[in-house]
């Protein structure tokens, strides 16, 4: 019996030596997490928008170059230049796509994109997020809407070539910055007198 009672209060001291240490490496850590969080997020705006940054000076060339706004409930921003970007997610093939649309002034047209988070087949299906991929949206016009085509055949001002191997991610990709677009730019257009 007296074994037993040993064995109770050990676990329950170790259980409460675990649970605050837990606790307080929890405490620690979330400040740092969402800064870092934060530092991502202003990142890949920078990038959407293609301003040029270093790795150490995210917040300072942010704060010089770009302004946060807000129409509706919908967050914005806006770079000197007049582009304006903003975050978008949805579903892919896998699972959720989230990152950044940045269009130009005219609101007709995309200045760039950036994923910042997928889940899609590592190789395969993430092959969206690669830089030659995402390029192709520069100054594509996105008024009725972008459509995905063969690869190396878009010719039209609208027109995203796929992924060979990866048909479908693109797809659900293109499908789903089409209805953010759609959903979001009017708004920010409303907020910009537009």
């Amino acid at each position: 019996m007296k074994d037993k009672i040993l064995m109770i209060v050990f676990v329950l001291v170790l259980g409460s030596i675990l649970t605050t240490a837990l606790v307080a490496v929890n405490y620690v850590t979330t400040p740092v997490i969402e800064k870092n969080e934060e530092i991502a997020t202003k990142s890949s705006i920078l990038e959407a928008l293609s301003i040029s940054f270093a790795p150490g000076e995210v917040e300072e060339v942010f704060s010089a170059n770009v302004e946060r706004r807000e129409q509706d409930g919908q967050g914005y921003y806006v770079a000197e230049n007049g582009e304006i970007a903003f975050p978008y997610s949805g579903p892919g093939l896998w699972g959720p796509i989230e990152g950044i649309v940045a269009i130009r002034p005219n609101f007709e047209t995309l200045a760039g994109v950036t994923i910042s988070r997928q889940e899609e087949t590592p190789g395969l299906g993430s092959r969206i997020t690669e830089t030659e991929y995402l390029e192709q949206f520069e100054g594509k016009r996105f008024a009725d809407g972008l459509e995905l085509v063969q690869p190396g055949r878009s010719s039209a001002d609208n027109e995203i070539d796929s992924i060979t191997g990866a048909t479908m991610t693109a797809n659900a990709f293109v499908k789903l910055l089409n209805e953010n677009i759609m959903e979001t730019v009017p708004v920010i257009a409303e907020g910009e007198g537009q």
